[in-house]
């Protein structure tokens, strides 16, 4: 019988555990497979393990894995193969496979360039700009971004698209916010790389307001998980039907 484990990152924030919840609660809706859960990496139950174990429990003889990354960095390389690996040990008999992240798709931008348009209509040349990353180490990572800067801005007719990063890359959300604002000749329009809501997302809000209330013109979109494109591509690789075609650099 055929299983879907949904993977997540995980958050301390209620509000995230509960976007990403909703968001898999309608997925699952519109996904052929008898058995479907919802599990994550850290910080939120069920964990790997226990979501792997409670498609077992409910006779699952097939399991595709379906991480909720938009970018393959090191959760996607090690942590979860970490995690599964002595699951698959445990349980030889269950074939497991593993779906890709959603990489950079020209549908994923052009529901940023619509997210932009949402709290920025129209857009004006003057504006600029700034994508915030979660991060990573991972030199893969400031490829994808550099990418998704460049189809941004070919989308919007903006010259200033600029990349940051929460942590563990450079330069920082903090630093590029305070470059941009000191630079800028239009509204600054700040899009968090994030597909939930989270702690992380609070600090982007956090320091936008600092610096609207300082008189800088700062916009701020949605998670991505607010876009169906998000849940479709979901559902496709649940489904074993997404379109390999529609991947692309920008």
């Amino acid at each position: 019988m055929k299983a879907i484990l949904y993977i997540g990152h995980g958050t301390r924030s209620k509000q995230g555990a509960a976007e990403a919840k909703l968001f898999i609660e309608n997925v699952m809706k519109k996904v052929e497979h008898p058995i479907q859960q919802l599990s994550f990496l850290e910080l939120t139950e069920p964990s790997i393990e226990q979501g792997f174990e409670h498609c077992v429990l409910k006779g699952a003889t097939d399991i595709t894995i379906v991480p909720l990354f938009l970018l393959a960095a090191g959760h996607i390389k090690q942590d979860i193969p970490d995690a599964l690996d002595p699951l698959i040990k445990k349980h030889p008999t269950i074939n497991v496979t593993t779906a890709d992240p959603f990489g950079v798709q020209h549908r994923i931008l052009d529901a940023i360039a619509e997210l932009v348009t949402t709290v920025a209509h129209p857009v004006n040349t003057h504006d600029s700009i700034l994508i915030v990353g979660r991060g990573s180490s991972d030199p893969s990572i400031q490829e994808s971004f550099d990418s998704i800067a460049q189809g941004i801005s070919q989308r919007l007719g903006l010259n200033e698209v600029r990349v940051c990063y929460l942590a563990a890359a450079s330069p920082s959300f903090k630093e590029s916010l305070d470059s941009i604002c000191e630079k800028a000749k239009g509204r600054i329009i700040v899009i968090p790389y994030l597909l939930f809501a989270g702690l992380l997302l609070n600090e982007i809000k956090r320091e936008v307001e600092k610096k609207k209330n300082r008189g800088h013109s700062i916009l701020l979109t949605d998670a991505l998980g607010s876009q169906q494109v998000i849940q479709n591509i979901v559902i496709e690789k649940a489904n074993g039907k997404e379109n390999a075609s529609a991947a692309a650099s920008h």
